[in-house]
């Protein structure tokens, strides 16, 4: 291999954020599919002329030629694959898109190739784009994704005694990853109710293809719950607070 090919790379990605730099430049956080997160520095982007604009917008699946740099890899060339513009278009739908892509960007570090995580959040983010039902995307992307992290959460047995959880009224603990029964409520004290209909569309999420969840509305007192559970079992894992949900709240509202 030439010097000069050690030093270029293609690469398939989809573009997380980015933030300004300089006068004309980006730095882009990617998710991509053969080194799995990494960042890149996009030069001159910001002009008026420049071609690669357009291309480079957050949640965009663009084909990247890259250059290694001593620092940021430098973007060369950019060609949008997909753009979503029904996620552009509607804004709960940009709501529920930066929540995806901000969940892709806490949970992963610089550190390789995932392969399954990327088809995840390209999956996802079409089903954003086009489905009737854009919550029910989201809320299967995020059992998929903590399966995929190996969060995966116990739904069918309980975590503490593990029997084979009866159709009432549970527990759910962040601590030990899953689902009490009302027995061994005071294992952890913090634990919080999962009403039996949450539990079901878990459990239904979990063990289905997308084939066999797509078209499927939630009613609302369920979503309500979904999105506070969810909400607070990831933040529980991350240690940080998200930033997105108060936005998709505010929109949603």
């Amino acid at each position: 291999m030439s010097p000069e090919k050690a030093r270029t790379y293609h690469a398939q990605a989809v573009v997380l954020k980015h933030i300004e730099y300089g006068e004309a430049d980006r730095i882009l956080t990617l998710f991509s599919l053969e080194q799995g997160k990494l960042s890149a520095i996009a030069k001159g982007v910001r002009k008026m002329k420049s071609q690669k604009a357009g291309h480079l917008m957050p949640f965009t699946q663009v084909a990247l030629f890259l250059a290694k740099g001593r620092n940021l890899d430098v973007v060369s060339q950019a060609q949008a694959m997909q753009t979503f513009e029904g996620i552009r278009a509607d804004l709960k739908r940009t709501a529920l898109a930066a929540y995806a892509v901000e969940l892709v960007d806490r949970f992963t570090y610089e550190e390789g190739e995932h392969r399954q995580l990327y088809k995840l959040l390209v999956d996802t983010l079409a089903r954003l784009d086009q489905e009737t039902y854009p919550e029910t995307a989201v809320h299967y992307y995020e059992i998929h994704l903590m399966n995929a992290l190996g969060f995966k959460p116990e739904l069918q047995r309980c975590v503490s005694c593990a029997r084979e959880l009866q159709p009432e009224d549970q527990f759910f603990s962040a601590r030990l990853g899953g689902a009490l029964c009302p027995s061994c409520r005071s294992v952890d004290p913090s634990a919080w109710p999962i009403s039996t209909d949450v539990l079901r569309y878990l459990r239904f999420f979990q063990r289905s293809p997308w084939a066999k969840v797509r078209g499927r509305e939630i009613p609302a007192g369920v979503e309500r719950q979904l999105r506070a559970l969810m909400e607070r079992y990831l933040t529980y894992l991350l240690e940080y607070g998200l930033k997105t949900p108060p936005f998709l709240d505010a929109v949603t509202k």
